[in-house]
């Protein structure tokens, strides 16, 4: 056996080991780089995770049945979760989920329910529904309104609104089908017409009509303090007053005192309800007698409390003039109707006063007139020299700044203001071409001349006064103060020009009438200016 060594074969011998120092090992790796990436792919996990959760809960919010709109009644049994509710006028009684707190729920409150009718959750109370009108609130959690065509309807009230002092005639948003109110609703249009004022007009306000007034207050102001004279004699205190006559001659001042004065006798806050005719006029069928109702069951609502309440219908005879009168329309065949029911009605309220006022008194129906409704009729006259010296002194005074000429030549403020009404009184009563307003044809051929003084009144001497006030503050700007005589025999010549342009020649014979001077007998046929020739 040979022992020599074996031959090495150098192309099959393995290579060289690699030094340690050349291996990569964790220690050669960047510290943290595995934990930033794992904490990333944790991360990117988690996000798919709630991007497959949110999806899979949007898929099922999508197919979900939806849910129903349902309206509070109350809670029925707390203790096994049971409320009644109504849904399209159905009652039901559902299960509240455990979800949902019932604690403060009440009725009224618009609830959700599931597909399975179970009550999940309280939802926004509906911003839109029926517009009612209330007629009488029947207790804390009920009210009777008028809905639609007339219909009458007993509603619930919320909790909420039934803590609101809520007055007959207000309008209130309902949901019908439910049965409940939902707001109320501030109508302008109707708060206008009874924007409820408290007047300062004493009777010393009114000048040149002293036995008016004496009269007048005797009707109203008697039965209000003294009913007990008036029971022992079993007469029955007027229910209104129709104060007629001309324009301007002071008739809504007149009604205006009534309410001052009945504040003062009764020591109460009057209230006083001023209503111009055509304000209650509408297009809509059933909506002028509507706001006639409103009108006097807020009277009602006031005098139940004991309030004095005067109700004032200005120009009455372009609302409730004669049935069957009317040209385009017969609107006061159903008008008058509902006055006169109201009117009848004001006999269980002893603290309500009507007062109407006309120029055309022959233009109201008659049934208004008779007694028993407004039955005290006054007729308000054009104030004669006298009574118009007595206006004259309500706004001509002494303490007004005179100019100097006129107090050197009077002597004194009370001598100068005296002077200059003597001079202003002269040039109004004057009957000359001066004062000459309108020639007047009448159908017999009889041709008259009216002078201011025919058509004076208190509107028109307190438009003559300021108009010379007027003059005078421009005066004085201009370096000449002080009001004068000439500034307001200026302001009577102007008043002469301006009331001859005022009648319209469509119909001279009711401007005739309106002013106080038409004659059935003999009616106006043409109305000229002076001095602007014949026709």
């Amino acid at each position: 056996m040979d022992d020599s060594p074996t031959p090495t074969n150098h192309a099959a011998s393995p290579l060289p080991a690699q030094s340690d120092c050349a291996r990569p090992t964790a220690s050669t790796v960047e510290p943290g780089l595995v934990e930033r990436k794992n904490r990333s792919l944790a991360k990117a996990l988690r996000a798919a995770r709630a991007e497959l959760a949110a999806a899979h809960a949007e898929v099922e919010r999508l197919s979900a049945p939806a849910l129903t709109y349902a309206t509070l009644l109350r809670v029925a049994d707390p203790l096994q979760r049971t409320l009644d509710v109504s849904q399209s006028g159905r009652r039901m009684r559902v299960r509240a989920s455990a979800a949902l707190p019932l604690g403060g729920l009440e009725p009224g409150t618009s609830m959700l329910l599931n597909a399975n009718l179970d009550a999940v959750s309280t939802a926004p109370t509906a911003d839109i529904g029926e517009l009612v009108g209330l007629e009488q609130r029947l207790d804390d959690s009920h009210v009777l309104v008028s809905a639609r065509s007339e219909d009458v309807r007993v509603l619930r009230l919320p909790p909420a609104l039934a803590r609101e002092r809520l007055r007959p005639g207000d309008s209130l948003m309902a949901d019908l089908k439910e049965g409940f109110v939902l707001s109320v609703v501030p109508r302008r249009e109707v708060e206008d017409l009874l924007l409820e004022s408290t007047p300062d007009t004493p009777w010393e306000a009114i000048g040149g009509l002293d036995a008016t007034i004496k009269r007048i207050r005797d009707t109203i102001e008697l039965p209000m303090t003294h009913p007990e004279l008036f029971a022992e004699h079993r007469l029955r205190p007027p229910r209104g007053l129709l104060l007629y006559g001309p324009p301007g001659v002071g008739k809504t001042m007149i009604a205006k005192a009534v309410a001052t004065s009945l504040a003062e006798v009764t020591g109460r806050r009057t209230h006083f309800l001023s209503i111009k005719g055509p304000q209650l006029l509408d297009k809509y069928v059933g909506e002028t007698e509507r706001r006639v109702r409103l009108i006097f069951t807020r009277a009602r609502d006031k005098a139940d409390r004991g309030v004095p309440v005067v109700v004032f219908f200005d120009e009455m005879e372009s609302l409730f003039r004669t049935r069957g009168t009317g040209v385009s329309s017969d609107v006061e065949t159903t008008v008058v109707p509902q006055l006169l029911a109201e009117i009848d009605g004001v006999e269980e309220m002893r603290n309500v006063v009507v007062i109407g006022a006309s120029n055309r008194e022959d233009m109201i129906d008659p049934a208004i007139l008779r007694p028993g409704r407004l039955d005290v009729r006054v007729r308000v006259d054009r104030p004669g020299p006298g009574a118009c010296r007595e206006i004259l002194s309500r706004y001509l005074t002494a303490d007004l700044p005179l100019a100097p000429g006129e107090l050197d030549a009077a002597g004194s403020p009370e001598a100068a203001v005296s002077a200059m009404s003597e001079a202003l009184l002269t040039s109004l009563f004057t009957r000359d071409e001066s004062t000459a307003v309108l020639r007047v044809h009448r159908r017999s051929g009889a041709v008259e001349t009216w002078h201011l003084a025919d058509l004076i009144s208190g509107a028109m001497i307190s438009s003559v006064v300021e108009r010379a006030k007027a003059a005078a503050i421009q005066e004085a700007l201009a370096g000449r103060p002080g009001l004068r005589t000439e500034h307001l025999l200026e302001a009577v010549r102007a008043e002469v020009v301006e009331t001859a342009d005022l009648p319209g020649a469509s119909d001279p014979e009711e401007w005739a009438r309106v002013v106080g001077r038409g004659r059935r007998t003999d009616p106006v046929v043409a109305l000229i200016p002076a001095g602007g020739g014949e026709s």
